[in-house]
């Protein structure tokens, strides 16, 4: 899936929402846990209810990973069916690998040839060496991790270059222009850093960023769009618990697309007050 057709997707359906597939098998409703794959039956309840508000799917790999193979089985419908279903809904795989060598092509391997998703999210600290084999696929994005919501994010991410006097995350934006372009790189940048934006967007003017912390963990929308929000929208804002657990009743995916649906509209909105 190239820039274009993510950016014709969010001015289709006015939205840039990215629905995180944070699926817990000690969360989902009960009454599903008598599936033969409870995980791909809520799973695919959550897609149906809110595939018409949302531009991103992100499956969040620990969840299913921890399940040993029903997990990674559980992972590969998903993805498939999120493909075969909707083929326009770019469809993100959130492993923060970050390898070198032979290692970092496997990775790349299974998930863009055994399976069929567009991008991965990386860890860039070893360097060019953990993206470099990633883009090596046409069509495919690595999203690099840049600046994160997490308490201690700062104990990296803040320290500043004696020489150059520039702070790590912005040095690992530098560096993902140099490894490759807004074709293939995107960044996450955590929705409660949403003052930092300004300075990201000088930067990486073009590049999509990938936005998670946005509701449950207390980052504004409205903050994100304003400062972060440029000629093509270059926003994915993600919403993972706030959609997905909205109930745990019979109605959970009823419940999902009402909220999913109402992040669409506040978005709608932005799109129009916003964009520059």
């Amino acid at each position: 899936m190239n820039y274009n057709e993510i950016a014709a997707q969010i001015q289709q359906k006015k939205s840039f929402l990215c629905v995180g597939l944070d699926t817990d098998i000690n969360k989902i409703p009960q009454h599903l846990l008598s599936e033969e794959d409870p995980i791909f039956a809520f799973n695919k309840a959550i897609i149906d209810a809110t595939a018409p508000y949302t531009v991103a799917y992100k499956p969040n790999t620990a969840f299913y990973e921890s399940l040993g193979i029903k997990g990674w089985m559980a992972l590969d419908k998903t993805a498939k069916y999120i493909k075969e279903k909707y083929p326009e809904i770019f469809l993100i795989a959130d492993c923060k690998r970050g390898d070198i060598g032979n290692t970092c092509k496997m990775y790349a391997k299974a998930f863009f040839q055994e399976m069929p998703f567009d991008a991965v999210t990386l860890a860039p600290y070893m360097g060019k060496d953990s993206v470099a084999p990633f883009l090596e696929y046409e069509g495919k994005w690595s999203i690099i991790l840049a600046l994160t919501s997490n308490p201690s994010a700062a104990d990296y991410q803040y320290v500043k270059d004696a020489d150059t006097n520039e702070l790590i995350y912005e040095k690992t934006l530098k560096y993902g222009q140099q490894w490759g372009s807004e074709q293939n790189i995107m960044y996450v940048c955590g929705a409660t850093k949403a003052d930092k934006f300004e300075g990201i967007r000088k930067i990486a003017p073009k590049n999509f960023l990938l936005v998670p912390g946005v509701g449950a963990q207390g980052g504004s929308l409205e903050e994100v769009a304003k400062y972060g929000m440029n000629e093509n929208c270059g926003l994915l804002v993600n919403s993972s618990r706030g959609i997905i657990y909205a109930s745990n009743g019979e109605d959970f995916a009823k419940v999902a697309s009402e909220k999913a649906k109402e992040l669409q509209q506040q978005m709608a909105t932005l799109l129009d007050t916003c964009k520059k």
